[in-house]
């Protein structure tokens, strides 16, 4: 993808807050981005607020933030347009906002 960036996010709905927790590895080595929101699963919510959390944080247009697959799982695949090199370095600093702090 030339023009923006791709990732996977496990999405914690009922989070209590919205936040990206940080860039975590599952068993198989694969790396997501763990991040929560409190908005429940329940007709797309969840989804949307984490469309608004990764908007908000990459400072993008929510349009510009798309659910490619995993709509119904947690476990989701996101890609967001515009210069990937900027928003790799946001969703770095975002997660080291995180690190260390209880969740």
């Amino acid at each position: 993808m030339s023009d923006g960036i791709r990732f996977a996010v496990r999405l914690t709905p009922r989070g209590g807050r919205d936040a990206i927790e940080g860039w975590k590895t599952d068993s198989a080595g694969r790396e997501y981005l763990a991040a929560r929101v409190r908005a429940a699963p329940e007709d797309g919510k969840a989804n949307q607020a984490l469309t608004a959390l990764l908007a908000k944080t990459l400072g993008v247009p929510r349009a510009s933030v798309t659910i490619l697959s995993g709509a119904k799982a947690q476990l989701k695949i996101v890609s967001v347009q515009g210069e990937p090199a900027a928003h790799a370095a946001k969703l770095r600093q975002a997660a080291r906002q995180t690190d260390g702090k209880k969740i």
